[in-house]
């Protein structure tokens, strides 16, 4: 079984990563198991964000790393809270990240506004070593829109308020399996996996 470092150590990623490379002989390990501390995100790009976390968990294991930055977009927010979906309702960098903050000040950014449209943003970069001069890239996008009432007790961040067109269900009430299929992260990772299948 080929070893990876995940440069993140969000659980719920971890999981979602695990499940959908289990198949393909990958052990995802988390980059805590290394003691490897969060990388700095000073950039406005998910791309350039991924590569910096990849760049950082491959330098300190001397593994491969994978690394994603995500997260959700909203046309009439222009965008926002995009990079920032994971602190978007800090107040100050020295809080806590919080999914009932982030989801608090989404809703409140939107009141009175009609159009409720949102995607997610997925970007993974894997790195086979810290100088990789060409590391392998995909993006996957998963359209929907902003409902102001949570449901479902599943994933995490803003699923419980994603709700997905044609399925009159939140990313939060989706199956593990249905969500892996079509959520960006799904699909990102699905390039990925062709991918490394050519050889990358």
């Amino acid at each position: 079984m080929k070893r990876l470092v995940l440069a993140s150590g969000n659980p719920g990623k971890l999981r979602e990563f695990g499940q959908l490379l289990a198949p393909f002989d990958f052990e995802v390990l988390p980059q805590s198991a290394f003691d490897v501390p969060e990388a700095e995100e000073p950039h406005i790009t998910f791309v350039e964000n991924a590569i910096a976390k990849a760049r950082h968990a491959a330098r300190l294991t001397g593994l491969p790393a994978l690394a994603d930055d995500s997260g959700l977009c909203v046309p009439a927010l222009g965008g926002a809270p995009g990079v920032f979906s994971a602190r978007y309702g800090q107040l100050s960098p020295d809080q806590p990240k919080s999914d009932a903050k982030n989801n608090e000040k989404l809703l409140a950014d939107l009141a009175g506004v009609t159009d409720r449209r949102a995607h997610y943003v997925a970007v993974l970069v894997l790195m086979r070593h810290v100088d990789d001069p060409q590391p392998v890239i995909t993006e996957g996008e998963w359209h929907g829109e902003i409902i102001a009432t949570p449901r479902g007790a599943g994933g995490f961040g803003y699923d419980p308020y994603f709700l997905v067109p044609g399925t009159g269900l939140t990313a939060a009430e989706l199956p593990h399996e249905e969500k892996n299929r079509h959520s960006h992260r799904g699909k990102a990772l699905a390039q990925l996996i062709e991918r490394l299948r050519l050889g990358m």
